[in-house]
């Protein structure tokens, strides 16, 4: 049954009112009290003048109070914006003017990024903040903003095709952008994904920060489906480990660096860890040999999954180690060139996707959200290839490739070959200017401790067995850390800046 997000929530606190919604820092929370808080909290944005339509500014990790604020939103049509934990000052400002909140709704830590944004931008009495040390500066504490929750009837339930919720790209170039979903969009993709082998029998962790589609999504989907979901408020490996051991955790989605700081936590120090199941990495490709060694370690496969903030639902959980996914039932895919002609199956094309669980555009303004999509179809920017059956095998990100002479060369293939070096821990590969071939292939590595830099010369000639010369990299560097972006997925701009400064240097 297609249920709104609001909708799921009614029917569990009905079906099971003590169920357990999610346990955070080993605190249980029963549907019940999810609803009741968010529907108190719903009375106190109306008491402040919050109206349908409105954004509210969610700045929080992981939660109690992040999670009832998204349901309070949904409860009486104020738009959930949720915002990235790691923008600085100045980033915040350029959100906060283009969205013009209502609330903004914060974690002390967090503040001290928000405290000096003018009161233009965002008045002081729109300024909530929770957390421990009661350190606001110049913000009211949480419990401020629940004083003036007045009893009274709540208004229906808001339109299922209104914007319900904001999500931010990760706005590698330029401003970020807003993903917009409505109550009808996270409702086909809570449908689509009964491919996730979710129900009310697993229980969930979640370390994914549900500021972004991925740990919202699965918080949703966690209710939607009736299983306890484990609340981890940051990501911490030893603090995952802990809570999977402690609750018998079933299910976890998360990405790539996440499971290898698992893998050489758990290595170091042993946890009980058999009550996983069901292990999918999302927001990047990951390597096959962290696949292979974590299910060796854990014992629970760990496959990849596709999904964009824009579309959740079309894809599911490859069956192998490897770059791979596959075609959900139902799911309306193309593989297309640069044309958009359909390529034949076997051959490498932009992978584009349509269907209900699409976003309805890029919010801009009140009256205005441009469309995401053309001519019906969301054009992902991956590059995929189908097998002989359902299978997709992810080649690469089309802005990502290298064009060396002519030639086109997939990042990924070669950090896969990389990857397998014993010495090297992560790698990015990326093309650097060169006046002749357009492109020369280059890369940086995290190299495993105790390895120096003198390994370099020898992952270069085990690279260059195993890739066609045009392939191979020509430039190494190794850094202490590979950059990341906002989302925690690697960044390659930032990894060829890197290579520019090392170049000049």
């Amino acid at each position: 049954m297609t249920m709104t997000p609001m909708n799921a929530l009614f029917h569990q606190e009905t079906t099971q009112p003590d169920g357990i919604a999610f346990i955070y820092d080993d605190v249980v929370w029963t549907y019940h009290d999810l609803l009741t808080g968010a529907e108190r909290l719903s009375r106190a944005f109306l008491a402040h003048g919050v109206r349908q339509g409105d954004r509210v500014v969610l700045h929080m990790p992981n939660r109690p109070e992040m999670a009832i604020a998204l349901y309070a939103c949904f409860r009486i049509g104020a738009i959930a914006c949720p915002t990235n934990l790691r923008f600085k000052t100045a980033e915040l400002r350029e959100v906060f003017q283009r969205l013009q909140p209502a609330l903004y709704l914060g974690e002390e830590q967090l503040y001290s990024y928000v405290e000096t944004i003018e009161p233009e931008i965002l008045a002081k009495e729109k300024r909530f903040v929770t957390g421990p040390g009661g350190a606001y500066r110049g913000a009211m504490p949480w419990w401020a903003l629940l004083i003036n929750s007045t009893a009274g009837r709540l208004p229906p339930e808001p339109d299922k095709d209104a914007p319900a919720v904001l999500l931010t790209t990760s706005g590698t170039t330029g401003a970020p952008k807003f993903v917009t979903h409505t109550p009808a969009t996270l409702s086909a993709i809570m449908e689509a994904l009964a491919h996730a082998d979710l129900d009310a029998a697993q229980t969930v962790l979640n370390a994914c920060p549900m500021v972004h589609g991925t740990g919202l999504f699965i918080f949703l989907l966690s209710v939607n489906c009736g299983a306890p979901m484990v609340m981890v408020e940051r990501f911490d490996p030893d603090a995952v480990l802990d809570r999977i051991e402690l609750h018998g955790c079933t299910w976890m989605l998360g990405l790539p660096f996440m499971y290898g700081a698992l893998l050489e936590r758990q290595r170091n120090q042993p946890r009980k860890v058999s009550s996983l199941r069901h292990c999918e990495c999302a927001g990047d490709v990951c390597p096959i040999q962290l696949q292979v060694d974590f299910e060796a370690a854990f014992g629970a496969p760990l496959r990849n999954m596709w999904g964009a903030t824009e579309v959740v639902g079309a894809l599911r959980e490859g069956l192998q180690p490897g770059p791979v996914t596959r075609i959900a039932p139902g799911a309306q895919i193309r593989l297309v060139d640069d044309e958009g002609r359909d390529v034949p199956r076997g051959e490498v094309g932009e992978f584009l996707v349509r269907g209900p669980y699409v976003t309805v555009g890029y919010w801009v303004a009140p009256d205005r959200i441009d469309d995401a999509t053309r001519d019906g179809w969301y054009h992902s920017g991956d590059l995929m290839r189908q097998g002989e059956g359902d299978e997709l095998w992810f080649v690469g990100r089309k802005k990502d490739l290298i064009i060396r002479g002519g030639s086109n060369i997939s990042p990924v293939e070669v950090e896969r070959v990389l990857l397998s070096h014993p010495l090297v821990r992560e790698a990015v590969v990326f093309g650097i200017p060169d006046p002749v071939l357009g492109q020369r292939v280059a890369a940086v590595v995290q190299l495993s401790s105790g390895a120096g830099n003198a390994a370099l010369d020898d992952i270069l000639k085990d690279t260059r067995r195993q890739l066609a010369d045009y392939k191979a990299p020509e430039r190494l560097w190794a850094v202490d850390a590979v950059p990341r972006g906002p989302l925690g997925k690697v960044d390659r701009r930032a990894a060829a800046a890197t290579a520019t400064l090392r170049r000049a240097a």
